[in-house]
């Protein structure tokens, strides 16, 4: 069992835990990509264990959580990218926990439509995927990764569920320039993303990348103001802010009565 708020030094773990939200990390703890940003280990890993959305779940009962998010690491060495674990952990969860609200962090899949479709079909509250910088920074933060591939999950997200609830995240501090986020802004929007997280990057050990610049508190929260005129939904972004912060407060933002439905 592993959760991503221990595998990604995530500095909210405790407040999380507090307000009963907590992070899995499926699929293994070793990541097939060797993203520049990110404290996930990196090397090959084994196949898949089955038995591993029961565990979630019977955790996810354990624990009494109100809202689980599950995310996991990159595995391109899979067919189907994981996605088949992924739906079968949502509806473990769901079997264990009838009232826990499900957030799925996914990666990208490689663009395999067939593969978001198995996620999107086992019916989770929130999908989130995160496009993490601007375009120009992929190659140096994102190698391995496409910013119109991860893009384009929201509009098929949107044509195959145009009721359910989209979310994406990003670093800041990576040397990315205002005009570009903003454009990555619009870009979500268009896509159909409806919720937004932003927080500093911290630089994880001396082989990641280096931190560009250190945003203040205040423009976190210009710049959270700014993109709730762009028409998110709910935005959280601070300096600690990372994926999962605020979880099940941003999906109330999106739908404030309850539980998402499937009418």
């Amino acid at each position: 069992m592993h959760t991503v708020c221990r595998e990604a030094c995530c500095p909210n773990q405790f407040a999380c835990y507090g307000q009963g939200t907590a992070t899995f990390m499926i699929l293994g703890r070793h990541c097939t990509r060797n993203c520049r940003f990110c404290a996930v280990a990196h090397g090959p890993e084994g196949p898949p264990d089955p038995a591993e959305p029961e565990r979630v779940a019977e955790a996810v009962a354990r624990l009494g959580l109100r809202y689980a998010v599950v995310t996991s690491v990159t595995r391109d060495d899979l067919p189907d990218g994981g996605a088949g674990l992924f739906a079968e952990t949502i509806r473990a969860i769901r079997r264990h926990n009838p009232g826990t609200l499900v957030e799925v962090l996914i990666p990208d899949l490689q663009g395999d439509s067939r593969s978001l479709a198995t996620i999107v079909e086992a019916e989770p509250d929130v999908l989130n995927h995160n496009l993490e910088t601007v375009p120009s920074l992929y190659p140096q933060v994102r190698p391995e990764a496409g910013y119109r591939r991860s893009l384009g999950i929201f509009s098929r997200v949107r044509a195959l569920a145009p009721a359910m609830a989209t979310k994406s995240g990003l670093m800041l501090g990576l040397g990315e320039e205002r005009t570009e986020l903003l454009q990555v802004w619009d870009d979500l929007r268009a896509a159909g993303c409806a919720l937004l997280t932003m927080g500093q990057y911290l630089q994880p050990s001396r082989q990641h990348l280096p931190v560009a610049r250190y945003l203040p508190p205040e423009e976190f929260t210009e710049l959270a103001e700014l993109a709730r005129q762009k028409g998110f939904a709910g935005v959280a972004s601070g300096p600690f802010v990372r994926s999962s912060f605020q979880a099940e407060e941003l999906y109330r933002l999106f739908r404030p009565a309850g539980p998402a439905t499937t009418d």
